[in-house]
């Protein structure tokens, strides 16, 4: 959610309308720092608004709460009784993160969740909870069976040392303890003795070392670094004009596949996903179970999490390690930690813009914010951004007159280079920008409430798990320092509008424990990229963009020749959109797309191919369905056969819904109804649906993927095939989603045993997913394997399949 609630978006609306006619043209007419000055003055005398505002935070919970963490830990027992350790092991982690840092019932968490990893295979990880749970002071009572499971994971990684080190403190304590006549000890005993004579196995007859295949970790790039543009290829040059603004040309002819820029993010926040904790009608809590983005993946590095590590202040933030703990603490989550619930309410641009500022320090933002008071007019016209300011050096153009450079002329990925990317404070309209104003205004407030000036003035702050007062009575004026950060955060609300990143990561879909592994691209994180903000957008895009954590690589994904801009799709593509669909995305970005298709679409007046190929075909004859207005007729002469356009729509959403309904059964493991179900729907959609048609390639593909849960392996890979051959005619034979499937093609056939076929499909699958994501893309590493796999096989079975 990148604004506010709608809620909250609502109140400001009303409050919006009601203002004096007089004040809503001041405030559509003001710059940022007057529109900060006008928002302080009109909260002053609407505390109504900060009261309703309270309220709305209250939904979201972002506090320890015991309670629910007993309740987490009672469900996460049940699943591990069930032998459902992934389920246990979410559940377990949610647990750890409502409890109080230090509580023995903290320790019991950890513990807990140590036996879901062990059972899951992750010995090391199982390793580090039980650490955490001895030092959050497990009970001592309990310390043999955990002590027991510490010597197993040892024994597993082949640390016969340590595990007979942990086998003979698990004796001594045993010893001192003395043994009670219980079923249970007497468990305990016999599993360590079945430990040591393992261990004695072992000893005598060590495995061998397993064998490393040459060549799977993938090849290294040649790489040679822009001399002014950080993180740039030696490729790309910057330039400036006032119709395109800064952007980046290739300044010799690139190749498909060539690292074009390397870009960690100067900003990212974790997007917290859909289902958060709501309290019912009648004022008991309901806490969900499921999974969430906030639950699975690090809230600074934005790396997968197996065993989070959960702050001790909050139950929101979790990370993958102690150290990224400590580090985003020091860097935000001081501030941030007890204003948890305002920033999920007021979404995650006005999250983003907090965070700016506290990375950047307040030193920097007070310097930029001062330097634009005396420079609106050259911020406000493309053309005037050209002029250095000789009285700031530093902090203008810079030495080549591009804005954002330093004075070296060197486009940084840096705070100042942030700060110039345009707010278009002109073109918002009047509504949404005093939406914006007034949520900037009292997060602020709510900073100086809960005394947090001195964090966000680089100040001394709490150490980390002991929280700043709560937010109650917010003060009436702001500091002139927190006015400062909020023109600052006000600024980089707007510029996210047309700025911001998302970083996306490919997640696998349904429970990702099947012999073929389905994934879907989704929004993790929003984030700056300053240098990543200097491409400019194409509905046909020459290059690819990728992630891994908070860092992003662009790729060409076509030859680039010398002098050509290089351009990235801000979503819109001319393989998924009609151009009328794909103007009126893109009007957020205030600008016209004159792209080469969009040029195509429009002046030519040329039918778009998404148009024909996802078009109605003929129920009688099969031919193609034509017309622009409700009746359509179908373009053979012979048949002249007519039909509604609303009618063939809601046929098309009647087969939506009834494949939703096969996949819902593949799902809960009726396979062969699953099958049966799309069967069906398949011969429906033939009826009015074009053969070409995105649907018709989309039902090969779960028809393949149930035939594969089935290891009916030839039958999936006849049904996989057809899909692909509809995504190449969407999408053409060299993009992305070609090569996803031909991923999936090649475990197929690999689980199929279709040897030399398996091996042709993945080296198409890798010429291609390798131009889009680099050597070093996981989906490149596993074809890698699988080739070495097959390889290996002996030459006779080779030569027959």
């Amino acid at each position: 959610m990148a604004l506010p609630v709608a809620e909250w978006q609502g109140r400001t609306a009303r409050l919006w309308a009601a203002l004096d006619p007089a004040l809503r043209e001041r405030l559509a007419a003001a710059s940022l720092h007057d529109a900060v000055r006008l928002g302080c003055e009109l909260l002053r005398t609407e505390e109504e608004e900060e009261a309703a505002l309270a309220r709305l935070c209250r939904r979201v919970r972002t506090d320890k709460e015991p309670e629910a963490a007993g309740w987490y830990r009672e469900q996460g027992n049940r699943e591990f009784g069930r032998c459902r350790y992934q389920a246990a092991l979410r559940l377990y982690s949610k647990a750890a993160s409502h409890e109080l840092p230090g509580s023995p019932e903290v320790s019991v968490c950890f513990a807990n969740r140590s036996a879901a990893l062990f059972h899951l295979g992750h010995y090391e990880v199982c390793l580090e909870d039980i650490a955490r749970a001895e030092s959050h002071g497990y009970p001592d009572r309990l310390l043999p069976k955990v002590l027991l499971r510490k010597a197993e994971c040892l024994l597993c990684l082949g640390r016969l040392q340590d595990a007979q080190d942990t086998l003979g403190a698990l004796e001594r304590k045993i010893a001192v303890d003395g043994l009670v006549a219980s079923p249970t000890h007497q468990t305990l005993l016999k599993k360590l003795n079945q430990l040591k004579v393992k261990l004695c196995e072992k000893e005598k007859c060590p495995e061998p070392a397993r064998e490393a295949h040459g060549g799977i970790q993938g090849k290294s790039e040649i790489w040679e670094e822009n001399d002014t543009i950080s993180g740039a290829s030696s490729s790309l040059s910057l330039s400036f004009d006032a119709k395109r603004g800064r952007h980046l040309v290739a300044s010799r002819d690139i190749v498909p596949g060539q690292s074009l820029l390397r870009e960690e993010a100067f900003v990212s926040v974790l997007c917290p996903g859909e289902s958060l904790p709501l309290p019912l009608q009648d004022g008991e809590r309901a806490w969900d179970t499921g999974a969430t983005n906030a639950d699975l993946y690090c809230h600074r590095c934005l790396r997968q999490l197996l065993a989070g590590v959960p702050c001790q202040g909050c139950s929101y933030a979790k990370y993958c390690s102690q150290d990224c703990a400590e580090v985003a603490w020091q860097q935000y989550h001081r501030t941030e930690c007890p204003l948890g619930a305002l920033l999920l309410t007021l979404g995650i641009f006005c999250h983003v813009a907090l965070r700016t500022v506290l990375l950047a320090g307040f030193a920097e933002v007070s310097r930029l914010v001062g330097w634009s008071h005396s420079g609106d007019e050259d911020l406000q016209n493309p053309e005037g951004r050209c002029k250095c300011p000789s009285e700031a050096p530093g902090v203008g153009a810079g030495a080549t007159g591009i804005p954002g450079c330093d004075s070296r002329g060197q486009y940084q990925s840096s705070y100042q280079a942030l700060f110039h990317l345009l707010p278009h404070t002109e073109q918002h309209s009047p509504e949404h920008k005093f939406l914006c104003t007034l949520s900037v205004v009292v997060l602020c407030k709510q900073l100086e409430a809960a005394g947090l000036g001195a964090a966000v003035f680089d100040q001394e702050s709490p150490q980390q798990g002991s929280k700043p007062k709560a937010c109650e009575k917010t003060s009436d004026e702001l500091s002139p320092e927190l006015k400062t950060v909020a023109e600052a955060m006000l600024r980089h609300v707007l510029q996210l509008q047309c700025n911001a990143q998302a970083i996306t990561v490919m997640q696998e879909l349904g429970p990702g424990d099947g012999a073929v592994v389905n994934k879907k691209p989704v929004r993790l994180a929003t984030a700056f990229f300053p240098v990543l903000s200097l491409l400019n957008h194409s509905c046909c895009p020459n290059t690819s963009v990728s992630f891994s954590g908070t860092a992003a690589t662009v790729r060409a994904s076509q030859p680039i020749p010398s002098g050509q801009e290089v351009l990235h799709c801000y979503g819109p593509h001319q393989s998924r959109m009609r151009v009328a669909e794909r103007q009126q995305l893109l009007s957020q970005y205030f600008f016209e797309c004159r792209c080469q298709a969009c040029l195509e679409e429009l002046e030519s007046g040329v039918k778009s191919v998404v148009s024909i190929r996802n078009s109605f075909c003929c129920p009688k004859c099969q031919a193609q369905m034509q017309g622009e207005e409700d009746t359509l007729c179908c373009s053979n002469e012979a048949c002249a056969a007519s039909a509604s356009r609303e009618s063939l729509s809601c046929r098309l959403q009647d087969l939506q819904q009834q494949i939703k309904k096969a996949l819902d059964l593949l799902r809960v493991g009726k396979a062969d109804q699953a099958i049966k179900m799309l069967l069906k729907c398949q011969m429906d959609a033939g009826n009015f649906l074009s053969p070409e048609h995105l649907l018709m390639g989309e039902m090969e593909d779960h028809l393949a993927q149930v035939y594969a849960t089935l290891g009916k392996w030839q039958e999936a890979a006849r049904h996989l095939k057809k899909s692909i051959e509809v995504v190449k005619m969407h999408h053409g034979p060299s993009s992305v989603e070609t090569g996803h499937e031909l991923f999936k093609l090649a475990q197929i056939l690999f689980n199929g045993f279709a040897v030399s076929e398996a091996l042709s499909t993945i080296q198409r699958a890798e010429g291609i997913l390798s131009v889009h994501f680099g050597p070093q893309n996981a989906q490149i590493r596993e074809l890698q394997e699988m080739k070495a796999c097959l390889s290996e096989l002996p030459r006779n079975i080779l030569q027959r399949t």
